[in-house]
């Protein structure tokens, strides 16, 4: 399906009031008419004083926010989608302070709306897996002071990095936070995000190896000044990754930093089709279950 890209005016003609937003959410979730999750009838009778659906058989009530981002929230769904519109037309990363003063809420519940949006990504992501030609790199970000770079960098948290190489540019590519970069992390990795028996590219630093048990490992040792010849997209993947943590966070700490990559990647992966993203997360949310009330 192709997704229309979004403006702020046909949003704010589309979306005037939560009630335009519960007939949105309607029409998206039911496009056939109400179906009852119970009994799989289709004979609703909507209860407007709790915003609620009675399946006319088995009488069961269900909200049309149930198995959505939005559900148990008590924020007006217009503040919802107005979040998303804002998150997704922005060209880095909205802060939740901003995100606070647009839709008029305060900092923890804009910080709450944040951290959902960014599990959807990342969760939406997690169903691709990589595959062809790829490169895998670790990097190291993070930390409050500037000090050693790359691997053993004190303060720093590594980051495992893979980037479709599609000769003359990148392709999807996943990030993943980690402990530390040894065989137990980047099997999982590899296993989590890459397609089974693909040509995969390393700067064959040891913990990497494990990659040759699933895939068509090609590890390369190569002089600090060639590295980008060999891993070229997955550099400038990482170093555009860097910018965008300095631009809008300055500078990240472990607890969110998978918050931050989920988003830096779910945009990248969509940098092609950027003014479609409002409306993509506004699908994603629909059918993306819920981390807690908010």
């Amino acid at each position: 399906m192709n997704t229309p890209e979004a403006s702020f005016l046909t949003w704010q003609q589309q979306f005037r009031t939560s009630k335009d937003c519960l007939h949105y959410l309607k029409e998206m979730k039911w496009p056939n008419g109400f179906m009852c999750p119970q009994c799989g009838h289709d004979n609703g009778i909507d209860l407007h004083c709790r915003e609620l659906t009675e399946c006319s058989h088995c009488h069961k009530q269900t909200s049309v926010m149930s198995g959505t981002l939005f559900h148990g929230s008590h924020l007006p769904l217009l503040k919802w989608f107005w979040a998303l519109y804002f998150i997704g037309s922005d060209k880095g990363s909205i802060s939740a302070l901003r995100l606070s003063k647009l839709i008029e809420v305060n900092w923890k519940t804009a910080r709450l709306m944040l951290t959902k949006v960014r599990a959807a990504m990342g969760h939406r992501d997690s169903l691709y897996r990589l595959s062809g030609t790829i490169e895998l790199d670790d990097a190291f970000v993070g930390g409050k002071h500037k000090g050693k770079r790359g691997r053993g960098a004190e303060g720093k948290t590594p980051v495992i990095v893979a980037c479709e190489n599609k000769h003359k540019k990148a392709g999807f590519i996943a990030m993943k936070a980690v402990k530390n970069v040894n065989f137990e992390t980047v099997k999982e990795f590899v296993s989590h995000h890459l397609l089974a028996n693909q040509h995969v590219r390393t700067d064959a630093y040891p913990a990497l190896n494990i990659i040759d048990k699933t895939q068509q490992h090609e590890p390369r040792v190569t002089p600090s000044e060639k590295v980008d010849e060999w891993l070229p997209w997955v550099h400038i993947a990482i170093g555009n990754l860097k910018t965008f943590l300095l631009g809008t966070f300055h500078g990240v700490t472990g607890q969110y930093l998978q918050e931050y990559l989920n988003e830096f990647c779910y945009r990248y992966n969509r940098r092609f089709v950027e003014k479609q993203i409002p409306n993509r997360l506004l699908n994603l949310a629909i059918i993306h279950t819920p981390l807690k009330s908010t």
